[in-house]
């Protein structure tokens, strides 16, 4: 009975922890302004609204001493997905310019990547490598990387750990996220900033690489201030960004950082188009191909030629690219996919906002325990796939138009939502748009759908093996069935999308892509991971 009773207060507990909170959509979409004493900001128009970014380039390297002012230790505390591309990029960046400045790696005592982060040069025998609270107990600057599940659990610990002076750093909003579910803050007494690079770590990692001769080349990321008390933190927040890489920053809040970033992984960024190419691999050999041609005219089209167009070119471009015969074909795709797609979307963003999917995440992180994370690429699907990457010619991968109306539809409606929502255009793009296809699309065609999946945070990893479902579902029932039935496409729907205030935003987007495409064929001292 006193078990049960215990049982029964934790679930009440929980449940007033993560009590829904009413979303009420927003039309206005918000700008941002920021000003700094180190860098240059610049102020750029996206979709009418004035934002304010700061160019990244290895050019500004030598104004990372002033940004870093007071930091001789930064503390990465962490091995996941972003921890080692992060480290091993400021390590780089602050050698290239012979600063004194130390990074070292955090980690439990006895991890298994110990041996991971020798590998790439950091050993307690120079002090770059420590057990993790060692580390934060000594930083001037923690960059708490672990898992957002880990960061759930133990940050009570970490906070006490750290230094009266020292900055909180994270690359996600999520922690504060689940702060405000159970009603408690980060301390008073300390800066916390959120350098977000917009891709998984091993793009932070292969890009900075890659484009060490053009003045550096990275994701993009978005930084926001959330404590100031020393009044150096949104220099200090830039000088991350520059070091990593970043082509450009820009400024959010790490509540709007965190809704934008979960809500986009379970979406376009992952799991949809995961969803959305296994249902249309499914239909295109119900209507007679090849598996080997339906993979390369749902996947192979995506991530080879129509993700390549709105990357250097923007989404519109992929529409008016078509002939008149093959536009009619999008259209029909394109009307009768945006509603039903949007129908999951704004679920998942009313999940995220709500705090259900932050509490899914902390419960996944309990449970792997017992049910460790599995294959996603096992379906015939992806085997298929295999074959079809063995013997491809990238030059003779199709844009087929009824897949890009599907996939823009999609993309379409997850920008929707956040603009609905309030979101400036510099994070919607970047969530829905640049993300997809500058860093995780690149990684699905090169080895398919859990190469991508699976070198993203657990938060994504997880999110995205809920969400992919949904939309194979809906779009099966919905958005096919409403095409074999003859539906007419929606005029005003493609009219919309015609004219769409976003274009704009995108294509100046696209201005301020990285310098070079990502290879991930190219050797690399990134971490990556494949699950057999």
């Amino acid at each position: 009975m006193k078990f049960s009773l215990a049982i029964g207060s934790l679930l009440a507990a929980q449940a007033l922890a993560f009590a829904p909170t009413t979303f009420t959509p927003r039309q206005t979409v918000s700008a941002s302004v920021f000003t700094s004493d180190v860098f240059t900001p610049e102020e750029v128009t996206l979709a009418g609204t004035k934002e304010t970014i700061v160019r990244g380039g290895r050019d500004l390297f030598p104004l990372l001493p002033k940004a870093f002012d007071g930091i001789k230790n930064i503390g990465v505390i962490g091995w996941g997905s972003q921890a080692p591309a992060q480290a091993q990029n400021l390590k780089d960046s602050l050698a290239e310019i012979g600063s004194d400045i130390k990074v070292t790696i955090g980690l439990r005592e006895g991890s298994s990547s110990m041996d991971e982060a020798r590998e790439v040069g950091f050993n307690e025998g120079d002090g770059t490598l420590g057990e993790m609270y060692d580390v934060i107990k000594q930083s001037d600057l923690v960059m708490l990387l672990i898992s957002d599940a880990a960061q759930a659990k133990l940050y009570k610990d970490v906070f006490a750990a750290m230094k009266p002076t020292a900055t909180l750093g994270l690359s996600h909003g999520f922690l504060l996220g689940y702060l405000d579910s159970i009603n408690e803050t980060f301390p008073e007494n300390m800066d916390v900033i959120a350098v977000c690079p917009k891709g998984m770590g091993p793009s932070v990692r292969r890009l900075y690489e890659q484009g060490k001769l053009v003045n550096g080349a990275g994701i993009n990321s978005s930084f926001g201030v959330h404590q100031d008390v020393s009044g150096k933190a949104t220099d200090l927040a830039l000088g991350w960004g520059v070091a990593l890489g970043s082509p450009f920053m820009f400024e959010t809040t790490l509540r709007s950082e965190y809704r934008s970033d979960i809500y986009g992984e379970r979406g376009i960024l992952l799991g949809a188009v995961h969803g959305i190419v296994e249902s249309l691999f499914r239909r295109y050999v119900r209507e007679g191909m090849t598996p080997e041609q339906a993979f390369t005219e749902s996947s192979e089209s995506i991530t080879g030629n129509i993700v390549k167009v709105i990357s250097t070119q923007g989404i519109k471009a992929v529409y008016n690219q078509l002939d008149a015969a093959e536009k009619a074909i999008f259209e029909k795709s394109y009307s009768a996919s945006y509603l039903p797609a949007k129908e999951i979307l704004q679920e998942i963003y009313d999940e995220v906002y709500s705090g259900n999917e932050i509490r899914t995440v902390i419960m996944q992180g309990v449970r792997t325990e017992k049910y460790p994370v599995g294959k996603i690429d096992g379906t015939y699907t992806w085997q298929v796939g295999e074959k079809v990457r063995n013997s491809r010619d990238e030059d003779k991968i199709p844009l087929n138009p009824f897949t890009a109306g599907v996939y823009v539809a999609t993309m379409m409606a997850q920008i929707d939502v956040l603009i609905e929502a309030g979101h400036p255009y510099s994070e919607i793009v970047n969530e829905s748009v640049i993300e997809a296809v500058d860093s995780l699309c690149p990684y699905m065609h090169y080895r398919g759908i859990a190469f991508m999946v699976d070198n993203c945070s657990f938060t994504a990893k997880t999110g995205s093996r809920k969400w992919a479902p949904r939309f194979d579902y809906i779009l099966e029932q919905l958005a096919y069935t409403a095409i074999d039935n003859g539906k007419p496409v929606n005029k005003d729907l493609i009219a919309d999308f015609e004219n769409h205030i976003v274009h704009q935003a995108v294509e100046e987007c696209c201005k301020l892509r990285p310098s070079v495409d990502i290879s991930c064929e190219t050797p690399s001292t990134t971490k990556e991971i494949v699950i057999e």
